[in-house]
Parts: structure tokens; sequence; C-alpha cells
């Protein structure tokens, strides 16, 4: 065995890849991430005893992040960039080891960082050197949760949000991963992790709606123009931002890709007439979709896959993306933008993008554009016109056993409203579902991020209806995971005491019999079954 993930949801046979991985991730790739992660928590053990000797953290909160999501599925293949990263946590350790006047101390802190014995480190400290598969089980959990919440509090604080009490979760979360902790401690940290991205989506909320506005009801064109065009992948709206500036006035149109669709929804980039529409699906679609577009393509974060010869001379990544040979834009100097004259200057010798649909698209059904609509929904509910609403939320992916949700979607009866967010929406959101009373079927309230607007309204309807458990309302949910960010919304909705969950395409290759026991038992997660059987039960409240 070279390397070990499971990760994902495309772990191989269901326990985990051992060549390379399923997402195209090389042995020496998988390797530094692990030394990566395994650094981080040397950071982290060392930070916190700088805290509690109250040393200035600086930005190490930040770092952590935007490290711990560059390991994140289909985020950074790029071997250069994540040494680079392992180093720069080496020097932030040793840098408050000093201070600390420590000279030796756990593992994790005394590792030299030596590259001649990366792959032999990487063996000693990667997943499977914790023997007892509940603890691994439970620490994984607990990682792979901090990694979707490191993704959004980057987001976020790109626009200038950040909460210190994110960044000290995360250093006290990621030394508890080096401690002998009971298992009850251990669930308290995951726990506590869906806690905290409560509050890290409600910031990143915060964050894009202060500077974009609240989404609002929006129709997104399918269709092409002729003129050139950038495509615009990923999930960072400040990227957005500093890219249709840029190209304002220049002939070249900009088109969003997968999760970057909801950008259309907000208010501040209508006013761009050039911000044309949204081109293509999911990202596991990209290699024919990009091949397709003709002009340069940005990838603002994961999901990026393999970059295929028809367009490896027009692909650019930034922020944590990477992907070796590929050019990297780099960070915005403080107060200032990206630079993205490259791909507009290729760009305009590109040829308009290859049509492939037309029609539309609608969306925008953020938590504060439902709650306009509330008395709307609330009397719908009453009269019975809406009997039930299903959260079919979450990732998209490659396996084709994922046709079950378009499926559901469309042997839910008409009486049913869909409540969406993340890329699982491209299974059936181009479907003619039709409406109840004016209220359309599919509500897609946007980003993987943006699930917290799905909480928001379950909350939110549990007050207007005067109920005591949010399991009392009408509403169940069918969800679709791929990696770690939905990793920590299904954490977040577990705190939320949301139960009852469906999970799928299969359940998580690194949860543990006993510990996927603990979540069935304390939160009834089951797995999807059949599409006439699941939606049965789903319409009976069960």
């Amino acid at each position: 065995m070279s390397m070990f993930c499971f990760q994902c949801q495309e772990a191989a046979r269901g326990t985990g890849c051992t060549r390379v991985g399923m997402c195209g991730k090389q042995e020496s790739t998988a390797n530094l991430q692990d030394l990566l992660v395994f650094s981080l928590k040397g950071l982290a053990l060392a930070a916190q005893r700088a805290r509690t000797k109250q040393l200035d953290l600086a930005d190490t909160g930040l770092f952590i992040c935007q490290a711990l999501f560059a390991t994140i599925t289909n985020a950074n293949f790029d071997d250069q960039r994540i040494s680079a990263l392992i180093q720069d946590a080496l020097r932030r350790r040793d840098a408050f080891k000093a201070q600390l006047g420590l000279t030796t101390g756990p593992d994790c802190l005394s590792w030299n960082g030596s590259e001649a014995n990366y792959a032999a480190k990487a063996a000693e400290v990667g997943v499977l050197s914790q023997p007892n598969e509940d603890v691994r089980s439970l620490r994984e959990l607990l990682v792979y949760g901090l990694k979707g919440m490191a993704a959004y509090a980057d987001h976020a604080a790109m626009l200038g949000f950040e909460k210190p009490e994110i960044y000290d979760f995360m250093i006290d979360a990621l030394t508890s991963t080096t401690e002998e902790l009971s298992v009850e401690a251990m669930i308290g940290q995951v726990m506590k992790c869906g806690e905290v991205a409560v509050t890290t989506m409600a910031l990143l909320d915060e964050a894009n709606t202060t500077r974009y506005g609240n989404p609002e009801i929006s129709r997104v064109k399918l269709g092409v123009r002729d003129r050139p065009g950038i495509l615009i992948s990923g999930h960072d709206l400040h990227d957005m931002e500093d890219l249709l500036r840029q190209t304002e006035g220049s002939g070249v149109d900009v088109y969003t890709h997968s999760e970057m669709l909801p950008a259309h929804y907000y208010p501040a980039f209508k006013k761009y007439d050039h911000f044309v529409g949204n081109y293509g699906n999911a990202w596991w679609q990209q290699n024919k979709e990009f091949a397709a577009f003709n002009g340069p393509i940005l990838m603002t974060t994961n999901c990026i896959t393999p970059v295929q010869d028809a367009y490896k001379d027009r692909i650019y990544t930034t922020g944590m993306a990477g992907w070796p040979g590929v050019p990297h834009i780099a960070e915005r100097p403080e107060g200032g933008s990206k630079d993205f004259s490259a791909l507009i200057a290729q760009a305009k010798t590109c040829a308009p993008p290859t049509e492939l649909e037309q029609g539309e698209i609608v969306g925008g059904f953020a938590h504060a554009q439902v709650m306009a609509l509330a008395d709307k929904v609330v009397a719908a509910v009453k009269s019975g016109a809406i009997r039930r609403f299903v959260v079919m939320a979450g990732c998209d992916g490659r396996h084709t056993s994922r046709s079950y949700f378009t499926e559901v979607a469309q042997e839910l009866p008409g009486d049913t409203v869909i409540l969406t967010a993340g890329c699982a929406k491209y299974r059936y959101n181009k479907l003619q579902l039709g409406d109840i009373g004016g209220i359309p079927r599919v509500l897609d309230a946007g980003q993987c991020n943006d699930s917290y607007s799905l909480a928001y309204i379950a909350l939110k309807l549990k007050e207007v209806f005067g109920l005591d458990d949010i399991n009392e309302l009408p509403i169940s949910y069918d969800i679709a995971w791929y990696e770690q960010k939905a990793v920590v919304v299904l954490l977040a909705l577990l705190f939320l005491g949301v139960k009852g969950i469906r999970l799928g395409p299969t359940l998580p290759a690194f949860l543990s019999p006993n510990v996927a026991k603990v979540l069935v038992e304390n939160f009834n997660i089951k797995a999807i079954g059949s599409v006439q059987e699941d939606v049965a039960a789903i319409m009976a409240g069960q």
C-alpha cells in the first residue's frame, strides 16, 4: 500500500484508495497532504500553548484554514505548493516554540520536515497509523469536518469577515486529535465541530450578503453569445467580483460553471451586462465542458479534476486550488484585486463558447428571499397545497447510482417542494417539475455553504408553526455527499438536532461500524434505499 485515503464518497471499493486516488491524486500528493495535516497538528499544539501564554497568534488561524483547504478532495494536486505549505507550517510552529522556550515535545512538535524522509514520515503519521478503528474514525471525522469548515472560513476571511473563536476551535480540535481522549470526549469534539460550523456558515452568509446583497429570485440563461468568454468555476465570490470588474468593457463575456451558478442570484453582480449565464453542469463533467468552452477557465477553489490536453493551455487556478504546470493567479495585495489580465488577453484570442444547451434555470431562494415569501409558503402548507418539503442538498459525483436523486425528484408527488443547495441540484434543477401556486417545486438556495439558508429556513418555519422540535416540521432530508464540506454541513445539521437524514449514495468509508452505530442510534442516520421505498417513507414522514 503506497497511500491511503478514504475522505471522499468515491473511496475505492468503499474502503479507501491505496495506489492512486479516484480523484486522480497520486501517491506523492496523498502523502504530502497527510504530512501537511500532521504538520498543522504540530502548529496547533504550539499555537495552543502560545495562546495560554497570551502570545500573539497573528494570522495563524487563517493559515491553518487555508492549508486544510488545500487538502480537500479535488482542490490542490500541486506537490510543490503543498510542500511549501508544510514548510510554512513548520516555520510557524518553530517560531512559537522559540517564543515558548521549547526544544522538545510531542512528535508532531519535533518533526524536522526534511524532504528526504517525506515518504517514510507519511507512512508513520498517515491515517492508518492509528490502529484502533473507532479512534481513527472519530479523529478523521473531526479532521474532515475541520477541512470543510476551513473552506467556508477562508471564503469569509477573503471578504474581511473573521471570528477568533472559529480559529481557536480549529486549533483546539486539531490538538485534540493528538491526545488520548475517551470516546465520549471525541464525540463531544465532533459535535462541537457541528456547532462551530453553524457559526462559520452564518459568518460566510453575512460576508456574502453584506458585500453583494441578499440573493433574489433570478432566471439564469444557459445559452451562449457570439463573443469570447471566460468560464469561472469553484466557489469564491470575491474572485467573481474581481473578474467581472476587470472584464467590464473588454468585449469578453463571463460565464459561471457548477457551484458558481449562484453568483447570478446576487444583486451586486446583476449590473454587469457581460455576465452572461451558466455553462455546463456539476464539477465532474468539466472535462468535456471545459473542452467545449474554447476560452480560458478559472478554477477558484475545488473542484478541479485531472487537467486534459484539450484545455490545459487555457486553464488557471487561484486561491488554494492547484494543478502541476497550470498557471496560478497570485493572492490579491492588501486592499487590491487579483490580476486576471492574462486570462482576459487570452480570451480575446479564443473562439466563442460552443453552445451546450438553451433555456433558463430559476434560483435565488436563500433564506431572505424565502422569508419574504413566508406568508405564501405558510398558507400553502396550511391549505395542504404543500404537503412536504424535501431537502436534497449536497454534492454531485460520478457514480451512476446518483441517478437515484434524479429519480426521487421525478417520483415525489406534485405537492412536495425540494429545497436544495450545492451541486447536487444539477441532478434535477433542469427538470420541468412545475410549481405550487407560483412557488417553484425546486428552491435553490445556492452553493453548498448556503445549506445554512436551508437550516435557517427550517428553524424559522419551526417558529412560525409554533413547534418545539425541528423534527416536527413536514421536512425530510435526502442528502447527497461527496467531500469534506458536505461532512461539516452534516455535522451542522446534527448539532441543530435534525434527525432521520438519508445519506447517499453510500455511507462514508471513514465511519467505523461502531461510530456509524452511534450516528444511527442518536440521530437516525440512514443509507438511501430504493427510490420507490424512500419516496413512500419520506411522504409518510419516516
